[in-house]
């Protein structure tokens, strides 16, 4: 799993590429947790485009991400998601606490 990250004001985009599973969960989880010692840091945007797999482990990163964000008044948007992993984030009910881009 690649991350690279760009800040734009309060807003991080997160540009993940490759396979958020149970291999690379951990590594994700800290890499964003480190982003979000930031306190400025409002709002997370996770630019999926690139990501070709996720199974729970990624789907818990992802959520995890949103409570620490939620707990501070931010938000956490989404954007890029593919077929696949669309239909993760419909069937957990996760569209309905993030934002899409």
């Amino acid at each position: 799993m690649e991350i690279n990250a760009v800040r734009r004001g309060q807003r991080i985009i997160v540009r993940l590429m490759g396979e958020l599973d149970h291999h690379s969960a951990e590594h994700v989880r800290q890499s964003l947790d480190m982003i979000l010692t930031d306190v400025t840091v409002r709002e997370l945007q996770l630019d999926m485009t690139g990501v070709i797999f996720m199974d729970s482990a990624g789907l818990g990163v992802v959520l995890g991400r949103y409570r620490t964000l939620a707990a501070r008044g931010g938000k956490l948007i989404v954007s890029g998601v593919r077929t696949p992993i669309d239909r993760i984030f419909r069937m957990s009910g996760l569209y309905a606490l993030v934002e899409r881009a």
